[in-house]
């Protein structure tokens, strides 16, 4: 026997054993036997979910991780509120699990405009804005996402990932394409399948497989979509935005690009992947991002033209048949969108930490992946279970990273994810870098 066919042997015997183990438990605190346990399960009760085909793998893992005696590094409670510290378990740690990317939630500026907004409008909008809920920060956070895009015009929803769903969802079905890249995120993927579009998957970044594709199966379409990220937030790294508007141009299709990653990080100012790329951003279809990274709130926005936005305010159901967005949320989002663009530095140091944390990592032999040095760094460790202990013994040495792990990515792709910011100091960096290296030899 080799030596994973055993390693998966001992496994399987470990995790029946559990199985027995838990279900001896159960009954023994009803007070019953395993068999009578078994007996009475065949009349009638309440739904099974354990039994849930789709519920299996998850507790697979959860008694995987179990049998070999790894905590799970997710939902980690952190009561050390906001910016780079952060604590976990009682201890103090440094945190690169964070979106804040330009450190602007909890900014006094952004805080105070929530408390006030508060003040004037209470907590909920208590209704869509289409019955009753509109309120004046929703149409001011909209003027000034257009114009930070240099777009007509933009419209804010409750969710990001709903923001995804819904757009694409309205805008597609059943008579058209979707070319998503194979590294697009979960929302515009559920997006694309529950449209009923035709869906194909892009290498990722190999827009000569898309242009090829495009040539054979455009004229079988009504309307093609393709999208793409600004700053693939697995990777962290950036598609070719100008090619891109070449083959959508060529091939009359729609590109879509999901900056929820790029918005405060890309470019000179903040404003994305089209001022870093010197791109004319009017060329983009639908342009979308999150409130809830660089501008420190909750909730997604759609920004392009007026025709796109009128047309998602009177038919998106994310939008029509969901509350508006909370006057504090879109007051806070305002005022962290105009600290943004009012002091260029913070986007400056998070560029600085980012290109030094990525030659960092590469000096000290750590597979960085795709990562361009932007905010988002993976760091490779080609198994699920090395990337769980590794997260967990850095945890232990003060610095927080969380495992991306399979189904997420493939096995072989496992990794930490380090999410940089302009707040994170040099020394911090450092040490992040080199307890990784040394854990990593000892795995």
């Amino acid at each position: 026997m080799t030596m994973h066919a055993k390693r998966r042997s001992d496994l399987l015997a470990s995790l029946r054993t559990l199985d027995a183990s838990r279900r001896g438990r159960e009954a023994g605190a009803r007070g019953q036997s395993p068999a009578e346990t078994i007996a009475q399960s065949a009349g009638p009760r309440r739904a099974d979910f354990a039994a849930h085909p789709d519920y299996k793998p998850i507790a697979m893992k959860l008694r995987a991780a179990e049998a070999f005696g790894v905590a799970s590094p997710y939902f980690r409670k952190n009561s050390g509120g906001t910016g780079v510290k952060a604590a976990y378990g009682g201890g103090a740690q440094v945190t690169f699990a964070s979106y804040d990317y330009l450190g602007l939630n909890g900014h006094p500026e952004v805080a105070a405009a929530a408390k006030a907004a508060i003040d004037g409008y209470g907590i909920s909008a208590t209704a869509s804005r289409v019955a009753g809920g509109e309120r004046p920060y929703h149409a001011a956070l909209e003027q000034d996402l257009a114009a930070a895009y240099g777009v007509e015009a933009a419209v804010v929803m409750v969710s990001g990932h709903a923001t995804n769903v819904t757009t694409i969802g309205t805008l597609l079905g059943p008579k058209d394409l979707i070319i998503c890249d194979a590294l697009i995120h979960n929302s515009i993927a559920e997006g694309a399948r529950l449209s009923g579009a035709t869906r194909l998957s892009m290498p990722h970044n190999d827009l000569a497989w898309l242009e090829d594709m495009l040539s054979q199966v455009r004229g079988r379409h009504r309307h093609v979509l393709i999208a793409v990220e600004g700053l693939y937030s697995m990777d962290g790294d950036t598609p070719d935005l100008a090619r891109l508007i070449e083959i959508k141009h060529r091939h009359d299709a729609w590109l879509m690009v999901d900056e929820a990653h790029a918005l405060g990080v890309l470019g000179e100012t903040g404003r994305g992947i089209a001022e870093a790329q010197g791109v004319d951003p009017r060329e983009v279809d639908v342009w979308m991002g999150t409130l809830s990274k660089t501008l420190g709130a909750c909730g997604g926005y759609i920004c392009g033209s007026e025709p796109l936005i009128e047309f998602l305010k009177s038919a998106a159901p994310g939008f029509v048949f969901s509350v508006g967005i909370p006057a504090p949320v879109a007051a806070a989002a305002q005022a962290a969108l105009a600290v943004m663009q009012r002091e260029p530095a913070r986007v400056a140091k998070l560029a600085q930490n980012g290109r030094y944390m990525l030659d960092a990592a590469r000096r000290a032999g750590i597979d960085t992946g795709l990562s361009e040095g932007h905010a988002v760094l993976p760091m490779m460790t080609g198994d699920s279970l090395r990337a769980v202990r590794l997260s967990n013994t850095l945890l232990e040495r003060g610095v927080n990273a969380m495992p991306i792990i399979f189904p997420a990515v493939p096995e072989r792709q496992a990794r930490l994810r380090f999410f940089l910011t302009s707040e994170h100091e040099i020394d911090q960096i450092d040490h992040a870098v080199t307890e990784t290296r040394a854990i990593l030899e000892t795995l």
